[in-house]
């Protein structure tokens, strides 16, 4: 049996899923995402929109970016929400790189 999924979202299935993003960024590692993740707590969307654009390297922004667009519950919502996800999957392969890398030249030397 096939299970139906439901295309309409609503604000609080939005912000669980923001949540669980914002769960797998974590602690902001630099002054630029410090700002970012005060900002978009202050729903300063476009502030966490500029920084993203102006940071284009910097994942835990981008992802960050993204969010604020995900709130107007567009039929777009879905595929922001999955950008964002990458993104935030992104910081954290990156930390997880860095901390092995650390391990391992520990390890090694």
């Amino acid at each position: 049996m096939v299970q139906a999924v439901s295309t309409e979202l609503t604000i609080g299935q939005v912000t669980e899923a923001i949540n669980a993003i914002i769960d797998v960024l974590g602690t902001p590692e630099t002054n630029v995402q410090i700002d970012a993740l005060s900002a978009f707590h202050k729903n300063d969307y476009q502030t966490v929109k500029r920084l993203a654009s102006t940071n284009l390297s910097d994942n835990y922004c981008k992802s960050l970016g993204y969010l604020g667009g995900a709130l107007k519950l567009t039929p777009n919502t879905d595929t922001i929400l999955a950008e964002s996800a990458r993104a935030a999957a992104e910081v954290a392969k990156e930390r997880t790189l860095k901390q092995l890398g650390a391990a391992i030249a520990s390890a090694l030397n």
